[in-house]
């Protein structure tokens, strides 16, 4: 199978290494859309042609900071594509009413998402993207190669695994940690996407989530040897 991803953002800063990332392994366009301003607005009318375009598509990702935009795309497409993930979000509720479609993940940050779901299209997605998982070949005391299996779609995982090649792994501890504190010095946006969270709550979870890829792969390597 494969699947065709549309990115849809109301603000060019979000999308952009996404869509790189993406792209790699699967064919994604990006979209561009005008929201309205303010928090919510009672009337929101978006372009048949552009529900028309994105409705080709098997899986569509929102980066929509405009609430209500967000939940009217997602009400004309959610019978007619796939599945959709949302980016941006702002507040519990908001989260609960976006979820209350079944063809929706609303995560916390993107290198959080796995699981199948039941639907064969975010099955292949998070085989590649999502929750990192990686494997690591070490020649004596340093990594010699990293395979990555699936990777943050913001594209820091791949920015992580070239750092560490070469770097010495006889302390499994440390060198996770090292690995971890490395994601901090990739340029993440998550902060901006979870519209009023804390910048550094999300440098860290992403670079837990990558602590903890690194660790697990460091002693799968260590088992095999």
């Amino acid at each position: 199978m494969s699947i065709k991803i549309a990115i849809i953002r109301d603000e060019p800063v979000f999308g952009e290494r996404a869509c790189e990332t993406i792209s790699k392994e699967f064919e994604t366009e990006m979209f561009e859309v005008e929201s309205p301003k303010g928090i919510f607005i009672d009337d929101i009318e978006i372009s048949p042609s552009l529900i028309e375009k994105l409705a080709k598509f098997d899986l569509i990702i929102t980066y929509i900071k405009q609430a209500d935009m967000t939940l009217e795309l997602i009400e004309q497409l959610h019978e007619k594509v796939s599945w959709i993930i949302v980016g941006v979000w702002r507040g519990e509720g908001f989260k609960k009413q976006l979820l209350k479609y079944k063809n929706v993940s609303v995560p916390d940050a993107m290198c959080e998402l796995e699981g199948n779901k039941g639907n064969s299209v975010f099955k292949e997605f998070t085989e590649k993207f999502g929750k990192p998982d990686i494997k690591i070949n070490c020649q004596g005391e340093r990594i010699a190669e990293i395979d990555v299996i699936r990777g943050s779609p913001c594209g820091a995982t791949d920015f992580m695994a070239k750092d560490m090649i070469g770097k010495e792994a006889t302390d499994i501890d440390i060198t996770a940690k090292k690995a971890g504190l490395r994601i901090q010095h990739y340029p993440c946006r998550g902060h901006k996407l979870r519209l009023f969270a804390d910048e550094e709550s999300h440098k860290q979870i992403a670079s837990q989530l990558h602590h903890d890829a690194v660790k697990k792969a460091l002693n799968e390597n260590k088992k095999e040897k």
